[in-house]
């Protein structure tokens, strides 16, 4: 994220939550903690946020829970794997390899990493 970036951000706060101070050192203070992070994430997490919150976001709030969002993002990819998956086995009227079955119970369980 770019310093402008940063401010257009904190305006945005300040849009929806009218104590919020924006002054340079609040920018300086949140550009070096946002830098490395995408505005579209930022604003999407601020748009959740106010929805259920009636106190301004920190930073962790405007950062969201990265690394569940990627876990999401990684569950979400490999279910679309698995439907496409069963969707070819069955269009074939076959059934899925050897094993199948007893890897996709381990991984729902927690027992494999792969």
């Amino acid at each position: 994220m770019k310093k402008s970036e940063v401010y257009d951000l904190m305006f945005e706060i300040k849009a929806n939550y009218a104590p919020f101070v924006v002054s340079d050192d609040e920018v300086e203070r949140h550009f070096k903690h946002l830098k490395d992070f995408p505005l579209s994430s930022a604003l999407k997490n601020i748009d959740a946020y106010v929805k259920t919150n009636q106190y301004p976001p920190k930073i962790a709030d405007i950062r969201g829970k990265l690394g569940e969002q990627m876990d999401g993002e990684i569950s979400k990819r490999q279910a679309a794997e698995n439907e496409a998956y069963l969707i070819h086995w069955s269009l074939k009227e076959s059934e899925p390899p050897s094993g199948y079955w007893q890897n996709i119970r381990e991984k729902l369980r927690g027992e494999q990493h792969a």
